[in-house]
């Protein structure tokens, strides 16, 4: 069924970041505690109750001989990507500064974090490209350290990718013990500063319960697409595209506005036409359930909607998709023309496939070299500055009713 903007606003202005719970939390949380207590005897312990097989860390001999196995089209292919996502973000700023005026000395330092974790699923979907999509930029950002997690016997790819990203330790262990142990540390694997990558809802529980402890560039939530079409579009390119985000999983959203009515009854023939010989059929129907077509007035109204959605992928399938760019204010990240499609961007286009999802991108941004940076500010004043500037900073001390700040200010102000 072809849906109106009536029907959808509600569901869009609604999302945000959820978990189904059950009793997923409580579990969490005890294996969370149970490793910060014991360290490995409790994290080989749950890895083997749940995994069927310790936590192992495997060589990078292993990691270059799975790489060697591989057939020449695919290390090609993640050679390729990884020398484009190390190209994009090489082009990003990172340098802070350091001024010097009348007043003395003001500037940011900008440090890589020391130590980051990236987790890796490896179950129906191995997420090969995910290493290179977080472990390159962290490369570029001069992280000091690069630890991958994925679940135990990881799976070839994810060793090759890997090896062709250059990460330093990749560990066989899963689910929120790998969360866990990478949080809190063990003897055997290293406490990191900050943990990326997406999961299962065990991985984004632990990650929220542990979030303070270290740093999370999100809580990955379900995928999803937004894709505003007109007249020029092609209905079998949009099907495609949109069962290209469907079959990640039945929570999925896929979906495609447009002013052209016979352009979405054409395409809602193709999607079945599609449906029919793709492996994950099953898995998609019900995700196109959850979203699908929707008639709108004229491009505005579109794009008013895809504000208010806040998609992680905007893709805009348009005759002039330059032209609208400037009306785009939330989207994880933005696909312009029907060439430039999602599942170019989920492999080798060049940035990040990790994009804020469940509408936080109202407030956040694709992964960039930012999140593997910190910023240290710098004061340097001479004493005339800090001399002249007390008196106003004691008068605000005083009204904060903070009188040891105050007092410590007078002091400089009677210099």
């Amino acid at each position: 069924m072809i849906k109106t903007p009536e029907q959808i606003r509600d569901h869009f202005k609604a999302r945000r970041v959820t978990v189904e719970y059950g009793d997923a939390l409580e579990t969490v949380r005890h294996i969370l505690h149970q490793i910060e207590q014991e360290g490995d005897a409790a994290l080989h312990r749950i890895s083997q109750e749940i995994d069927g097989h310790p936590v192992e860390e495997i060589p990078k001999r292993v990691w270059r001989e799975a790489y060697e196995s591989l057939d020449a089209d695919l290390r090609d292919a993640l050679e390729t990507a990884k020398e484009r996502i190390e190209a994009f973000y090489r082009r990003e700023p990172m340098g802070g500064f350091l001024g010097a005026g009348p007043d003395g000395v003001l500037g940011q330092l900008v440090r890589p974090l020391d130590r980051v974790g990236v987790y890796v699923p490896g179950g129906s979907a191995p997420l090969l490209s995910t290493v290179l999509m977080t472990v390159v930029p962290a490369k570029v950002a001069g992280v000091g350290e690069i630890v991958v997690a994925s679940p135990p016997r990881v799976h070839p790819g994810i060793l090759a990718a890997a090896w062709v990203a250059g990460a330093d330790r990749l560990f066989g262990m899963g689910g929120a013990q790998a969360v866990a142990a990478m949080a809190y540390g063990t003897e055997l694997v290293p406490r990191v500063d900050k943990i990326m990558g997406p999961g299962n809802r065990y991985v984004v529980l632990a990650k929220r319960e542990v979030y303070g402890v270290v740093g999370m560039e999100g809580l990955p939530g379900p995928t999803e697409t937004l894709i505003v079409a007109d007249a020029s579009a092609d209905p079998k390119l949009l099907a495609a595209d949109l069962l290209a985000q469907a079959e990640h999983g039945p929570d999925s959203e896929a979906w495609l506005l447009s002013s052209y009515r016979e352009l979405l009854e054409r395409v809602r023939e193709e999607l079945e036409h599609q449906l029919a010989t793709l492996p994950r059929a099953d898995v998609a129907r019900k995700a196109l359930e959850r979203s699908g077509l929707v008639l709108v007035a004229h491009l505005e109204q579109a794009l008013e909607l895809a504000n208010l959605y806040a998609p992680e992928h905007l893709c805009l399938s348009i005759h002039d998709p330059l032209s609208a760019l400037g009306m785009v204010r939330n989207a994880g990240g933005v696909f312009l023309g029907e060439h430039s499609c999602e599942a170019l961007g989920d492999y080798i286009a060049g940035p990040s496939h990790v994009m804020p999802t469940s509408s936080t991108a109202r407030f956040g941004g694709g992964l960039s070299l930012r999140d593997f940076l910190k910023v240290i500010p710098v004061v340097g004043l001479t004493q005339e500055a800090a001399s002249r500037l007390s008196v106003w900073g004691a008068r605000m001390a005083r009204e904060e009713g903070l009188e040891a700040h105050a007092r410590a200010l007078d002091r400089r102000a009677m210099e």
